[in-house]
């Protein structure tokens, strides 16, 4: 076997790959050999057909099995002795393929980038300090109370907040349009369910009273025969309901696992558990930036084939999150909606993969229980999730990628320059939420 590699790109391959002929023939003559002492032909018995007859009928076809399973064969045998590190499966096309010639075949492929660390010296990260305060307190438990509170039909007009019930339809001129209709709808005035400026028009509205709702469809919106243009709801109200809080008394506390309804346990509690939540957002909001910076000094070529792969991924966490079901086809679902997201992940953990190699990170067993005894506080029955994380390889392996994440982000936030920054838990809960300095440019650059 003759192997030459050519380098066409940072990240790209071919592989030229020339095998002896005889090594193909003889293997196809003795395939040839076993097949035939199974065929079956009208005027001869079972193992006495001609060979040269057999090798009419199946000598194409036993070949191109054969020169497939060398081809694939070569192909490994070829990447492992070129010390190659494909990043995915390759494309084989056969250039020379007959009887009595050397097989001749080319394998082009991505293998993964060399990465030279670049430092994240001089980039800036904010981190955000929380102080968890009485009104922060008073505010989510304010948040639980409209949670958890029921309707009452009031008698006054409708308030932001309030939910009415509604018949409605709507018309393009004097033309009702489809699915823009329904009877007993109950809409909450403020909760943006509805299209811009459709539930400012109810508030000051009255059980009985009819209402007609001019509003103009965004240019974005689904529905291409609505986008951009103006329509009008025909409105009938038929109820109006205001939200009645629960008093927070023991029935009220207990509902969240405060043993006694005591109200300061109860406070404690749920501090407790915003503490965490600050936290988390915190180190959502530093990893952000690091991970951040991190791509910035490293531009590094990613694959196609491991953006494809994150694609399909994406695809299916989408798929899921809307409900789609487990039989969706989710090649339906296009590209370029994931193309961009799918790039930065790849990169990303092409990116941490080479930190945790380059300072040898490790995660012992230790480590991976008092992640998940923490991580299990959250749940009411710590003890079980814990054994179950500690008993499922699946989910230890999960729980390891993620320590050796965050010990390689702590490794990378030691070359940045860190800024503390207050902010008031809704703040932090906020800027958790927004992109790295680089992310929203990694997108344009993909």
């Amino acid at each position: 076997m003759q192997v030459s590699v050519d380098t066409t790109s940072q990240i790209e391959r071919r592989v030229n790959i020339q095998v002896p002929a005889a090594e193909i023939d003889e293997a196809v003559a003795a395939r040839l050999q076993d097949a035939a002492k199974n065929v079956r032909l009208d005027g001869f018995r079972r193992g006495k057909v001609p060979m040269s007859v057999v090798r009419q009928r199946y000598g194409q076809e036993v070949r191109n099995e054969v020169v497939g399973e060398v081809m694939r064969e070569r192909y490994v045998r070829a990447i492992t002795d070129e010390k190659l590190n494909p990043a995915g499966w390759p494309q084989i096309e056969a250039n020379v393929n007959e009887a009595g010639k050397d097989l001749e075949f080319t394998a082009v492929l991505e293998v993964y980038p060399e990465i030279e660390l670049a430092s994240i010296e001089g980039a800036e990260v904010e981190r955000p300090v929380v102080d968890i305060a009485d009104s922060d307190v008073d505010e989510m438990i304010e948040t639980l109370r409209k949670q958890n509170a029921a309707w009452e039909d009031v008698e006054r007009a409708a308030a932001d907040g309030d939910q009415v019930s509604i018949d409605f339809e709507g018309f393009l001129g004097d033309e009702a349009f489809e699915g823009g209709s329904a009877k007993g709808h109950n809409l909450v005035l403020g909760s943006g369910s509805f299209i811009p400026g459709f539930e400012d028009q109810l508030i000051g509205a009255a059980a009985g009273e009819d209402k007609e709702i001019k509003v103009t469809f965004p240019e974005d919106y689904q529905a291409e025969n609505l986008a951009g243009k103006e329509a009008t709801f025909k409105v009938k109200v038929h109820g109006v309901q205001g939200q009645a809080l629960p008093e927070i008394d023991a029935d009220f506390i207990e509902k969240f696992g405060v043993e006694g309804g005591d109200v300061e346990a109860f406070r404690a509690e749920i501090k407790s558990n915003m503490s965490r939540e600050a936290g988390q957002a915190v180190e959502n909001r530093v990893k952000s930036q690091v991970l951040s910076a991190l791509q910035k000094a490293n531009d590094i070529p990613v694959p196609q084939t491991l953006i494809q792969q994150e694609t399909d991924v994406l695809k299916r966490q989408a798929a899921q999150q809307f409900g789609l079901g487990e039989d969706f086809d989710v090649s339906q679902l296009p590209n370029e909606l994931f193309a961009d997201q799918a790039k930065t992940r790849v990169k990303v953990g092409l990116l941490l993969a080479e930190v945790i190699k380059a300072n040898e990170l490790e995660a012992s067993d230790d480590e991976i229980k008092a992640k998940v005894e923490d991580l299990s506080k959250q749940y009411q029955q710590p003890e079980e999730v814990v054994e179950y994380y500690m008993n499922n390889e699946q989910m230890k392996t999960q729980v390891k990628s993620a320590l050796l994440e965050e010990k390689a982000v702590a490794q990378l936030l030691e070359q940045a320059t860190v800024k503390d920054v207050e902010m008031s838990y809704q703040d932090a809960l906020a800027a958790a939420q927004q992109p790295g300095d680089d992310d929203e440019q990694e997108g344009e650059d993909a």
